[in-house]
């Protein structure tokens, strides 16, 4: 095994790198060694930053000299076409969640990266989140007993921030099902045993200044009994952060008197083109990096019922509810998306995937579709895609 750094180029250098970025500064088994963006400002700043190469294009990128493996942070429309790429190159792939928009696209993706031997890993997602993970070890233990009953709640002001006009398109991946409901998703089916069965959901779509879904909430069934309600807002009212000691999504501790502020930006950006431009200054290059995050990352309440006692998650750990009450801090990592990049070494260096593998990224995926086919006709839908949770450490 080689002490080496992965040499990893980043395709695309907006928002969701931005908030990877810190990790990846902090962390020396990686050596981000090239970036491929349109934008010639944001390739300077990752040349600045990082010390790497940027290119213009996925092909020169993939031509690198030594690229061992390619992290995929753009629009969801475009992982698939990149993906198959990097995996034809030979190069393992990190790709930012969803897998893709269509169920299609992510079945190619899989099989191009299977068909390479390489890698396939989805993430950041919150369910890589030490918390998440803090809970998955307790409920394997079996102390507590089989999950029962899974609650997963969160409000956000997501609909609101700056989007592209595609993000407000629900058939091109717009919308809180693609971006949001795969991180509830991925941490229900983790901690619930992976295999889900059905899917009956309801769905809002409340503005008409944003067509596409802005709320949902689903009832989802496991193998064995287990059920879990998931439940979603992103139209900036009341904020569920309120029920997390005011910590952000990030891990940052918010000010609750910044209520609102989400809609009141927006408000200054009444045409397209204005709101793109307040997109694009929140990429790479464009604004500060988020400072350290004094927390973990969640994603809203998440209440765990076992046979024998409950498990709440919070930004810093776990609380258990059985015949006493306890808490447990989760374990500090140098950014809390280190997690992430473990898996990544372990798969490219020891051959080690992680839980949230293409098949894995394919079965929440799937789920989110079928939230929005229940939504639709007003029945349940079957899931055929699900896969087990796997333990951690499975060769590739």
């Amino acid at each position: 095994m080689t002490s080496e750094p992965v040499r990893l180029g980043i395709v695309g250098l907006g928002r969701a790198f931005a908030l990877t970025a810190p990790a990846l500064r902090a962390d020396r088994r990686i050596a981000a060694v090239a970036a491929c963006a349109p934008r010639a400002d944001s390739r300077a700043a990752f040349e600045a930053e990082f010390g790497g190469r940027g290119y213009a294009d996925l092909d020169g990128l993939l031509a690198h000299p030594g690229l061992e493996a390619v992290y995929i942070a753009t629009p969801h429309g475009l992982h698939a076409e990149q993906a198959v790429a990097a995996a034809a190159a030979g190069k393992h792939v990190l790709v930012e969640k969803p897998l893709a928009v269509s169920m299609a696209d992510g079945e190619a993706m899989i099989e191009a990266c299977e068909k390479a031997g390489v890698a396939l890993i989805v993430g950041p997602s919150h369910s890589f989140d030490a918390p998440v993970a803090q809970a998955r070890k307790l409920i394997e233990s079996g102390a507590l007993g089989r999950v029962r009953m899974i609650h997963a709640f969160n409000h956000t002001d997501f609909l609101y921030r700056p989007r592209r006009p595609e993000e407000l398109r629900t058939e091109e991946g717009g919308g809180v099902l693609f971006s949001q409901a795969v991180h509830q998703v991925d941490v229900v089916r983790l901690l619930g045993g992976g295999l889900a069965t059905q899917v009956s959901a309801f769905t809002g779509a409340w503005d008409p200044a944003r067509p596409t879904e802005g709320a949902y909430s689903a009832l989802l069934a496991f193998a064995g009994g287990a059920f879990a309600s998931l439940t979603y807002s992103g139209y900036g009212r009341f904020d569920s952060d309120e029920w997390m000691g005011w910590i952000g999504e990030l891990g940052h501790e918010k000010d609750p008197d910044d209520y609102g502020r989400a809609r009141r930006a927006l408000a200054g950006a009444p045409t397209p083109d204005a709101e793109s431009t307040l997109k694009r200054a929140r990429t790479f290059g464009s604004s500060d990096v988020p400072p350290a995050a004094p927390h973990h990352e969640h994603f809203g309440p998440v209440i765990v019922c076992c046979e024998r006692g409950d498990i709440r998650l919070t930004p810093d750990g776990i609380w258990i509810y059985g015949d006493e009450r306890r808490f447990e801090p989760a374990s500090r990592h140098a950014d809390p998306r280190t997690p992430v990049l473990d898996a990544l070494v372990a798969a490219v260096r020891d051959g080690i995937e992680p839980v949230q593998t293409g098949r894995w990224g394919l079965a929440s995926l799937e789920v989110c579709h079928a939230i929005l086919q229940s939504a639709r006709s007003g029945t349940p839908v079957e899931l055929t895609r699900q896969v087990a949770l796997q333990p951690e450490g499975t060769p590739r």
